[in-house]
Protein backbone atom coordinates (compact mmCIF):
# COMPACT_ATOMS: atom_id res chain seq x y z
CA UNK A 1 0.00 0.00 0.00
CA UNK A 2 1.48 3.57 -1.19
CA UNK A 3 1.38 5.66 2.03
CA UNK A 4 1.45 9.77 1.45
CA UNK A 5 4.99 9.68 2.84
CA UNK A 6 5.96 7.37 0.43
CA UNK A 7 4.41 8.92 -2.78
CA UNK A 8 6.14 12.10 -1.23
CA UNK A 9 9.35 10.51 -0.97
CA UNK A 10 9.25 9.09 -4.66
CA UNK A 11 7.57 12.92 -6.11
CA UNK A 12 10.66 14.12 -4.09
CA UNK A 13 13.08 11.38 -5.79
CA UNK A 14 11.90 11.74 -9.34
CA UNK A 15 12.27 16.07 -9.15
CA UNK A 16 15.99 15.42 -7.74
CA UNK A 17 16.77 13.18 -10.65
CA UNK A 18 15.08 15.41 -13.48
CA UNK A 19 16.70 18.33 -11.93
CA UNK A 20 20.27 16.38 -12.19
CA UNK A 21 19.42 15.11 -15.73
CA UNK A 22 18.87 18.52 -16.49
CA UNK A 23 21.93 20.35 -14.43
CA UNK A 24 24.33 17.66 -16.08
CA UNK A 25 24.44 19.02 -19.57
CA UNK A 26 24.65 22.91 -18.57
CA UNK A 27 27.55 21.48 -16.29
CA UNK A 28 29.41 20.00 -18.99
CA UNK A 29 28.58 22.71 -21.60
CA UNK A 30 30.21 25.86 -18.79
CA UNK A 31 32.99 23.39 -18.44
CA UNK A 32 33.83 22.81 -21.92
CA UNK A 33 33.12 26.56 -22.70
CA UNK A 34 36.06 27.62 -19.90
CA UNK A 35 38.27 25.23 -21.47
CA UNK A 36 38.13 26.74 -24.70
CA UNK A 37 37.84 30.01 -23.46
CA UNK A 38 40.91 32.30 -25.00
CA UNK A 39 43.87 33.88 -22.77
CA UNK A 40 45.78 36.39 -22.87
CA UNK A 41 48.40 37.82 -19.72
CA UNK A 42 49.82 41.15 -19.96
CA UNK A 43 52.98 41.53 -19.08
CA UNK A 44 54.41 44.61 -17.67
CA UNK A 45 58.08 45.84 -17.18
CA UNK A 46 57.79 47.82 -13.86
CA UNK A 47 61.66 48.83 -13.96
CA UNK A 48 63.34 52.16 -12.81
CA UNK A 49 63.38 53.62 -15.94
CA UNK A 50 59.96 53.23 -16.44
CA UNK A 51 59.88 56.56 -14.89
CA UNK A 52 61.16 58.55 -18.05
CA UNK A 53 58.94 61.19 -18.81
CA UNK A 54 58.75 61.65 -22.57
CA UNK A 55 55.36 59.53 -23.57
CA UNK A 56 52.47 62.70 -24.09
CA UNK A 57 54.26 64.90 -21.42
CA UNK A 58 53.63 61.87 -18.73
CA UNK A 59 55.72 59.05 -17.03
CA UNK A 60 56.14 55.79 -19.01
CA UNK A 61 54.19 53.97 -16.13
CA UNK A 62 51.59 56.82 -16.24
CA UNK A 63 51.04 55.88 -19.75
CA UNK A 64 51.07 52.64 -19.51
CA UNK A 65 48.50 52.45 -16.43
CA UNK A 66 46.04 54.69 -18.31
CA UNK A 67 46.41 52.38 -21.37
CA UNK A 68 46.16 49.33 -19.16
CA UNK A 69 42.88 50.87 -17.52
CA UNK A 70 41.29 51.35 -20.96
CA UNK A 71 42.26 48.15 -22.08
CA UNK A 72 40.46 46.24 -19.24
CA UNK A 73 37.39 48.26 -20.07
CA UNK A 74 37.55 47.23 -23.75
CA UNK A 75 38.11 43.16 -23.00
CA UNK A 76 35.60 41.21 -24.32
CA UNK A 77 33.56 38.74 -21.73
CA UNK A 78 34.89 35.68 -22.77
CA UNK A 79 38.70 36.43 -22.67
CA UNK A 80 40.41 35.36 -19.56
CA UNK A 81 42.98 38.18 -18.89
CA UNK A 82 45.52 38.21 -16.47
CA UNK A 83 48.54 40.98 -15.54
CA UNK A 84 52.15 40.02 -14.52
CA UNK A 85 54.91 42.01 -13.67
CA UNK A 86 58.59 42.40 -14.50
CA UNK A 87 61.23 44.57 -12.04
CA UNK A 88 58.22 45.90 -9.79
CA UNK A 89 59.15 44.91 -6.41
CA UNK A 90 62.60 44.64 -5.96
CA UNK A 91 64.60 48.17 -5.47
CA UNK A 92 68.30 46.66 -4.48
CA UNK A 93 71.53 45.98 -6.85
CA UNK A 94 71.57 42.51 -6.17
CA UNK A 95 71.95 40.95 -9.38
CA UNK A 96 70.72 37.34 -9.04
CA UNK A 97 67.60 38.69 -6.87
CA UNK A 98 66.83 41.45 -9.47
CA UNK A 99 66.23 38.77 -11.94
CA UNK A 100 63.68 36.97 -10.31
CA UNK A 101 61.55 40.06 -9.76
CA UNK A 102 58.68 38.78 -12.08
CA UNK A 103 55.14 38.65 -10.20
CA UNK A 104 51.69 37.20 -10.85
CA UNK A 105 49.70 40.77 -10.35
CA UNK A 106 46.55 39.26 -11.22
CA UNK A 107 45.85 35.68 -11.92
CA UNK A 108 44.83 34.62 -15.37
CA UNK A 109 40.72 33.63 -15.54
CA UNK A 110 37.51 35.64 -15.49
CA UNK A 111 37.88 39.57 -15.27
CA UNK A 112 36.88 41.57 -12.13
CA UNK A 113 37.56 44.82 -13.83
CA UNK A 114 37.63 46.84 -10.57
CA UNK A 115 40.23 44.37 -8.75
CA UNK A 116 42.67 44.47 -11.71
CA UNK A 117 42.52 48.34 -11.70
CA UNK A 118 43.10 48.17 -8.26
CA UNK A 119 46.14 46.24 -8.67
CA UNK A 120 47.50 48.27 -11.41
CA UNK A 121 46.99 51.33 -9.50
CA UNK A 122 49.56 50.29 -7.16
CA UNK A 123 51.99 49.72 -9.30
CA UNK A 124 55.47 51.96 -9.21
CA UNK A 125 58.74 51.77 -11.28
CA UNK A 126 60.68 49.72 -9.08
CA UNK A 127 64.07 48.11 -10.10
CA UNK A 128 65.57 45.54 -13.08
CA UNK A 129 64.28 44.16 -16.53
CA UNK A 130 63.85 40.37 -16.23
CA UNK A 131 61.95 39.66 -19.28
CA UNK A 132 63.47 36.01 -19.88
CA UNK A 133 62.44 34.82 -16.41
CA UNK A 134 58.79 36.78 -16.66
CA UNK A 135 58.04 35.04 -20.14
CA UNK A 136 58.95 31.75 -18.16
CA UNK A 137 56.20 32.31 -15.63
CA UNK A 138 54.11 33.95 -17.90
CA UNK A 139 53.77 30.73 -20.18
CA UNK A 140 53.11 28.85 -16.67
CA UNK A 141 50.53 30.91 -15.94
CA UNK A 142 48.70 30.33 -19.44
CA UNK A 143 48.76 26.36 -18.58
CA UNK A 144 45.69 24.32 -19.51
CA UNK A 145 42.70 24.75 -21.79
CA UNK A 146 42.53 23.98 -25.45
CA UNK A 147 41.74 27.79 -26.32
CA UNK A 148 44.20 30.61 -28.17
CA UNK A 149 47.07 32.20 -25.54
CA UNK A 150 48.57 35.20 -26.14
CA UNK A 151 51.30 36.71 -24.15
CA UNK A 152 51.32 40.87 -24.78
CA UNK A 153 54.59 42.43 -23.56
CA UNK A 154 55.25 45.62 -22.64
CA UNK A 155 58.46 47.17 -22.34
CA UNK A 156 60.94 50.17 -22.38
CA UNK A 157 63.96 48.95 -22.34
CA UNK A 158 65.93 45.34 -23.02
CA UNK A 159 66.50 42.33 -20.59
CA UNK A 160 69.23 43.13 -17.79
CA UNK A 161 69.30 39.40 -16.79
CA UNK A 162 71.57 37.53 -19.68
CA UNK A 163 72.79 34.70 -20.40
CA UNK A 164 69.41 33.80 -20.14
CA UNK A 165 68.68 35.36 -23.71
CA UNK A 166 64.47 36.08 -24.48
CA UNK A 167 64.81 35.24 -27.75
CA UNK A 168 66.20 31.62 -26.55
CA UNK A 169 63.24 32.04 -23.89
CA UNK A 170 60.56 32.95 -26.99
CA UNK A 171 61.72 29.94 -28.44
CA UNK A 172 62.16 27.13 -25.62
CA UNK A 173 58.09 28.40 -25.74
CA UNK A 174 57.23 27.79 -29.28
CA UNK A 175 59.10 24.08 -28.46
CA UNK A 176 56.61 23.43 -25.88
CA UNK A 177 53.65 22.89 -28.71
CA UNK A 178 51.29 24.86 -26.73
CA UNK A 179 49.84 27.10 -29.42
CA UNK A 180 50.92 30.26 -27.70
CA UNK A 181 51.86 33.74 -29.51
CA UNK A 182 53.96 36.45 -27.63
CA UNK A 183 53.29 40.06 -29.16
CA UNK A 184 56.06 42.68 -28.15
CA UNK A 185 55.41 46.29 -27.44
CA UNK A 186 58.39 48.56 -27.06
CA UNK A 187 57.94 52.18 -25.76
CA UNK A 188 60.34 55.03 -26.99
CA UNK A 189 62.47 51.92 -28.38
CA UNK A 190 66.08 52.15 -29.03
CA UNK A 191 68.00 50.17 -31.89
CA UNK A 192 69.04 47.47 -29.76
CA UNK A 193 65.63 47.23 -27.73
CA UNK A 194 63.99 47.02 -30.73
CA UNK A 195 65.90 43.88 -32.33
CA UNK A 196 65.48 42.00 -28.55
CA UNK A 197 61.25 42.58 -28.49
CA UNK A 198 61.21 41.87 -32.26
CA UNK A 199 62.98 38.90 -32.03
CA UNK A 200 60.74 37.68 -29.25
CA UNK A 201 57.63 37.96 -31.11
CA UNK A 202 59.20 36.22 -33.96
CA UNK A 203 59.89 33.63 -32.57
CA UNK A 204 56.46 32.47 -31.67
CA UNK A 205 54.58 34.29 -34.92
CA UNK A 206 54.01 37.36 -33.02
CA UNK A 207 54.06 41.04 -33.59
CA UNK A 208 56.30 44.15 -32.14
CA UNK A 209 55.23 47.23 -32.41
CA UNK A 210 56.88 50.35 -31.67
CA UNK A 211 54.81 53.04 -29.51
CA UNK A 212 55.46 56.49 -28.47
CA UNK A 213 52.08 58.13 -27.46
CA UNK A 214 49.43 56.68 -24.95
CA UNK A 215 46.62 56.23 -27.48
CA UNK A 216 49.27 54.19 -29.75
CA UNK A 217 49.51 51.43 -26.68
CA UNK A 218 46.13 51.62 -25.50
CA UNK A 219 44.53 50.66 -29.56
CA UNK A 220 47.34 48.01 -29.38
CA UNK A 221 46.88 46.33 -26.80
CA UNK A 222 43.07 46.40 -27.21
CA UNK A 223 43.81 44.82 -30.73
CA UNK A 224 46.21 42.11 -29.60
CA UNK A 225 43.50 41.10 -26.99
CA UNK A 226 40.60 41.02 -29.41
CA UNK A 227 42.90 39.00 -31.69
CA UNK A 228 42.70 36.11 -28.66
CA UNK A 229 39.16 36.30 -29.24
CA UNK A 230 39.36 34.94 -32.63
CA UNK A 231 38.79 31.35 -33.70
CA UNK A 232 41.49 29.20 -33.23
CA UNK A 233 43.06 28.49 -36.83
CA UNK A 234 43.73 25.00 -38.53
CA UNK A 235 46.61 24.62 -40.23
CA UNK A 236 46.27 23.81 -43.46
CA UNK A 237 48.82 21.26 -45.28
CA UNK A 238 50.55 22.58 -48.05
CA UNK A 239 53.64 21.29 -50.18
CA UNK A 240 56.44 24.03 -51.56
CA UNK A 241 58.73 23.32 -54.44
CA UNK A 242 62.16 23.81 -55.67
CA UNK A 243 61.31 27.02 -57.53
CA UNK A 244 59.50 30.00 -57.05
CA UNK A 245 57.76 29.35 -60.51
CA UNK A 246 56.50 26.36 -59.71
CA UNK A 247 55.18 27.71 -56.02
CA UNK A 248 51.47 27.34 -54.72
CA UNK A 249 50.40 30.59 -54.28
CA UNK A 250 49.13 31.30 -50.39
CA UNK A 251 47.05 33.61 -48.66
CA UNK A 252 46.58 34.76 -45.24
CA UNK A 253 46.42 31.60 -42.94
CA UNK A 254 48.48 29.01 -41.25
CA UNK A 255 50.64 26.42 -43.16
CA UNK A 256 51.97 23.45 -42.69
CA UNK A 257 55.07 21.72 -44.77
CA UNK A 258 57.78 19.19 -44.29
CA UNK A 259 61.50 20.20 -45.57
CA UNK A 260 64.26 17.80 -46.54
CA UNK A 261 67.68 17.94 -44.30
CA UNK A 262 69.53 20.40 -47.45
CA UNK A 263 65.97 21.29 -49.09
CA UNK A 264 65.00 24.69 -50.03
CA UNK A 265 60.88 25.60 -50.22
CA UNK A 266 59.13 28.15 -52.37
CA UNK A 267 55.51 29.81 -52.00
CA UNK A 268 54.30 32.77 -53.27
CA UNK A 269 52.39 35.50 -52.09
CA UNK A 270 50.08 38.40 -53.63
CA UNK A 271 50.40 41.88 -52.42
CA UNK A 272 48.32 44.35 -53.56
CA UNK A 273 49.86 48.25 -53.45
CA UNK A 274 49.09 50.13 -49.99
CA UNK A 275 49.30 46.44 -48.08
CA UNK A 276 51.81 44.30 -45.88
CA UNK A 277 53.17 41.23 -45.98
CA UNK A 278 53.53 39.82 -42.69
CA UNK A 279 55.65 36.39 -42.94
CA UNK A 280 57.09 34.05 -40.11
CA UNK A 281 58.03 30.25 -40.13
CA UNK A 282 59.00 27.69 -37.46
CA UNK A 283 61.15 24.76 -38.16
CA UNK A 284 61.13 21.75 -35.79
CA UNK A 285 63.26 19.11 -35.04
CA UNK A 286 61.60 15.81 -34.56
CA UNK A 287 64.98 13.96 -34.49
CA UNK A 288 68.16 14.07 -33.30
CA UNK A 289 69.87 16.79 -34.73
CA UNK A 290 73.15 18.07 -34.35
CA UNK A 291 73.89 21.25 -32.67
CA UNK A 292 74.10 25.10 -33.90
CA UNK A 293 71.76 24.92 -36.87
CA UNK A 294 69.68 27.98 -38.34
CA UNK A 295 66.67 29.16 -40.51
CA UNK A 296 66.43 31.64 -43.28
CA UNK A 297 63.46 33.29 -44.49
CA UNK A 298 63.99 35.24 -47.51
CA UNK A 299 61.09 37.62 -49.74
CA UNK A 300 62.13 37.84 -53.19
CA UNK A 301 60.78 39.54 -56.31
CA UNK A 302 59.82 36.91 -59.28
CA UNK A 303 62.96 37.83 -61.00
CA UNK A 304 65.13 37.12 -57.96
CA UNK A 305 65.64 40.61 -56.53
CA UNK A 306 66.12 39.84 -52.46
CA UNK A 307 63.41 42.29 -50.71
CA UNK A 308 64.07 41.51 -47.04
CA UNK A 309 65.01 38.72 -45.50
CA UNK A 310 64.54 36.83 -41.65
CA UNK A 311 66.87 34.54 -39.76
CA UNK A 312 67.76 32.99 -36.66
CA UNK A 313 69.91 30.34 -35.03
CA UNK A 314 70.28 28.28 -32.39
CA UNK A 315 72.78 25.75 -30.38
CA UNK A 316 70.82 23.29 -29.12
CA UNK A 317 68.91 24.66 -26.28
CA UNK A 318 66.05 24.18 -28.23
CA UNK A 319 64.10 21.83 -30.62
CA UNK A 320 62.16 24.25 -32.66
CA UNK A 321 63.27 27.54 -34.26
CA UNK A 322 61.82 30.59 -35.59
CA UNK A 323 61.95 34.23 -37.99
CA UNK A 324 60.27 35.97 -39.64
CA UNK A 325 59.60 39.36 -41.86
CA UNK A 326 57.72 42.24 -42.98
CA UNK A 327 57.47 43.93 -46.27
CA UNK A 328 55.33 46.79 -46.87
CA UNK A 329 54.69 47.42 -50.26
CA UNK A 330 53.77 51.41 -51.39
CA UNK A 331 50.60 52.71 -52.78
CA UNK A 332 50.38 52.71 -56.62
CA UNK A 333 50.68 56.51 -57.78
CA UNK A 334 49.65 55.99 -60.87
CA UNK A 335 46.43 54.31 -62.30
CA UNK A 336 48.24 52.70 -65.57
CA UNK A 337 46.00 49.81 -66.38
CA UNK A 338 48.97 47.79 -68.15
CA UNK A 339 50.41 47.40 -64.78
CA UNK A 340 49.88 44.59 -62.81
CA UNK A 341 48.18 46.02 -59.83
CA UNK A 342 49.41 42.80 -57.06
CA UNK A 343 52.96 42.09 -56.69
CA UNK A 344 54.01 38.41 -56.62
CA UNK A 345 56.37 37.84 -53.75
CA UNK A 346 57.90 34.62 -53.58
CA UNK A 347 59.09 33.15 -49.69
CA UNK A 348 62.11 30.85 -49.66
CA UNK A 349 62.69 28.77 -46.73
CA UNK A 350 66.36 26.58 -45.96
CA UNK A 351 67.20 25.72 -42.78
CA UNK A 352 70.72 24.37 -41.66
CA UNK A 353 69.69 21.46 -39.69
CA UNK A 354 71.40 18.39 -39.57
CA UNK A 355 70.61 15.27 -38.66
CA UNK A 356 72.86 13.11 -36.05
CA UNK A 357 74.49 10.31 -36.66
CA UNK A 358 72.10 7.09 -37.52
CA UNK A 359 69.26 9.06 -37.34
CA UNK A 360 67.05 8.94 -40.85
CA UNK A 361 66.57 11.65 -42.82
CA UNK A 362 63.00 11.52 -44.29
CA UNK A 363 60.95 12.17 -44.01
CA UNK A 364 61.41 16.05 -43.85
CA UNK A 365 61.44 18.41 -40.73
CA UNK A 366 58.10 19.77 -39.74
CA UNK A 367 57.57 23.59 -40.91
CA UNK A 368 54.84 25.89 -40.19
CA UNK A 369 54.16 28.82 -42.01
CA UNK A 370 52.25 31.93 -41.43
CA UNK A 371 51.35 34.42 -43.59
CA UNK A 372 49.37 37.66 -42.83
CA UNK A 373 48.58 40.08 -45.45
CA UNK A 374 47.24 43.37 -43.72
CA UNK A 375 46.12 46.83 -44.91
CA UNK A 376 50.10 48.45 -44.65
CA UNK A 377 50.48 51.70 -42.19
CA UNK A 378 49.83 55.39 -43.60
CA UNK A 379 53.05 57.34 -44.19
CA UNK A 380 52.16 59.46 -41.05
CA UNK A 381 51.83 56.73 -38.72
CA UNK A 382 55.40 54.85 -40.02
CA UNK A 383 58.33 56.24 -40.49
CA UNK A 384 59.57 53.09 -42.53
CA UNK A 385 56.26 54.01 -44.64
CA UNK A 386 58.43 56.98 -46.48
CA UNK A 387 61.43 54.68 -47.72
CA UNK A 388 64.38 56.41 -48.70
CA UNK A 389 63.72 57.62 -51.63
CA UNK A 390 61.24 60.21 -50.67
CA UNK A 391 63.94 61.11 -47.26
CA UNK A 392 66.19 61.73 -50.61
CA UNK A 393 64.48 63.86 -51.91
CA UNK A 394 63.60 65.78 -49.41
CA UNK A 395 67.38 66.39 -48.72
CA UNK A 396 67.34 67.02 -52.35
CA UNK A 397 65.07 70.04 -51.69
CA UNK A 398 66.65 71.40 -48.52
CA UNK A 399 70.36 71.49 -50.28
CA UNK A 400 68.68 73.17 -53.08
CA UNK A 401 66.75 76.10 -51.72
CA UNK A 402 70.07 76.35 -49.38
CA UNK A 403 72.55 77.24 -52.08
CA UNK A 404 69.95 79.43 -54.27
CA UNK A 405 69.17 81.38 -51.21
CA UNK A 406 73.14 81.94 -50.69
CA UNK A 407 73.47 82.83 -54.01
CA UNK A 408 70.58 85.47 -53.70
CA UNK A 409 71.87 86.92 -50.81
CA UNK A 410 75.47 87.16 -52.19
CA UNK A 411 74.11 89.27 -55.16
CA UNK A 412 71.74 91.95 -52.89
CA UNK A 413 75.05 91.77 -50.56
CA UNK A 414 77.19 93.08 -53.82
CA UNK A 415 74.86 95.26 -55.19
CA UNK A 416 74.51 96.90 -51.92
CA UNK A 417 78.21 97.51 -51.75
CA UNK A 418 78.06 98.89 -55.10
CA UNK A 419 74.89 101.05 -54.75
CA UNK A 420 77.04 102.57 -51.42
CA UNK A 421 80.27 103.18 -53.18
CA UNK A 422 77.86 105.36 -56.07
CA UNK A 423 76.83 107.47 -53.45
Amino acid sequence: MITRQRLAAGASALFAALAAGIALPSTALADETTAAAPKVNLVLDVSGSMRARDIDGQSRMAAAKQAFNEVLDATPEDVQLGIRTLGANYPGDDRKTGCKDTAQLYPVGPLDRTEAKAAVATLAPTGWTPIGPALLKAADDLDGGTGSKRIVLISDGEDTCAPLDPCEVAREIAAKGIGLTIDTLGLVPNTKMRQQLSCIAEATGGTYTSVEHTDELTDRVNQLVDRAADPVVTPVATEGTERCAQAPTLRSGLYTDREEFGQQRWYRVDVLPGQELRASVSVSADRDVNPAYGVLLRAVTVKGREIVRGEAAGNGRTDVISTGLRHPKAERDDVDADKPAAETVCLQVTHSFSAAAGVKTTPGLPLELTIDVVDGPSPSSDVAAFGLGRGWWLLGALVLTGFVAGLLWGWLSRWRVAVWRTN
